[in-house]
């Protein structure tokens, strides 16, 4: 934790606070243009034209797949059923696999320069100690390990005891290193889990495939609430998140963003519609 304090202490931070802001860039804030911000974000970051970056997101009813997830064989089923649940969809530009978010999920990235110089397993390690530092009054017992079961499996995801309430992806675009981490703060997480499972069900049926797609174990996967015996709401840990950053960085910056940032912006955002455009193109068979 120590090294933690030490890493953030040198570091100028800007907050973008996203959480109920319904407009990014003239664009409406929907899961496509939290991907392509996040590419811009780190475009400034790695070039050293903005400082470090933390932005906090939420969406609502929202199955965000990963790119092996749109080779599935039966995926215009199971983006179906999905639709059918009132979820939205997109394949995302980070790794992994295909995670749910809603209104109880609070997704936080982390963007950092030196992407030459930051290593993977650092930009993980980061991230893994900033979550427990930020839960630190409410539980010593978070860990780092794939969690067998869950959706989006990783090896950092993070858990209580086993049971899994959060996962970490890396995105590392030009120069800048995005850390992206979702984190069910309130809601049924099994309940999520079984979406996923069931997803994965009708995607994938009885089919063998080269890529070795999860079997997902609801019971495997809590919330934050539901495993502390909390009530805490997504925004009362944004308040926490700010805190440690106003109380722990150098110094906090204007949350504006730059001009070049809304130029690659709007590049990232076309990219993503065109990626999932083979979502529509599938679901018009």
């Amino acid at each position: 934790m120590k090294n933690l304090l030490e890493f953030f202490t040198q570091l100028d931070i800007r907050i973008l606070d996203h959480t109920k802001q319904t407009m990014i860039v003239n664009e409406e804030n929907s899961p496509l243009t939290s991907f392509a911000i996040d590419d811009a974000i780190a475009t400034a970051v790695g070039n050293g034209l903005v400082q470090p970056t933390f932005r906090l997101w939420v969406h609502d009813n929202t199955v965000v797949l990963g790119i092996p997830d749109s080779r599935l064989p039966y995926i215009e089923d199971g983006v179906q059923f999905l639709h059918s649940l009132g979820y939205q969809t997109i394949i995302r530009n980070s790794g992994g696999l295909a995670v749910a978010l809603d209104r109880g999920v609070l997704n936080v990235s982390m963007i950092l320069p030196n992407a030459k110089h930051t290593s993977i397993h650092d930009g993980y390690s980061i991230m893994y100690a900033f979550v427990q530092h930020i839960f630190k009054k409410y539980t010593s017992a978070i860990k780092a390990y794939e969690i067998v079961g869950s959706y989006c499996p990783g090896d950092y995801d993070l858990s209580i005891n086993g049971i899994k309430f959060a996962g970490i992806s890396q995105r590392r675009v030009r120069n800048g290193v995005a850390v992206q981490i979702y984190i069910d703060i309130e809601g049924n997480s099994q309940h999520r889990a079984e979406i996923i499972k069931q997803f994965y069900q009708i995607s994938k049926r009885n089919t063998d495939t080269a890529y070795e797609y999860p079997s997902i174990i609801p019971d495997v996967m809590a919330s934050i609430n539901e495993l502390l015996h909390t009530q805490l709401t997504v925004e009362q840990c944004v308040l926490e998140i700010r805190q440690f950053l106003e109380e722990n960085s150098a110094s906090i910056v204007k949350p504006d963003l730059l001009h070049e940032e809304r130029t690659v912006f709007s590049e990232r955002l076309q990219q993503m519609i065109q990626r999932n455009n083979k979502i529509k193109q599938l679901l018009q068979k």
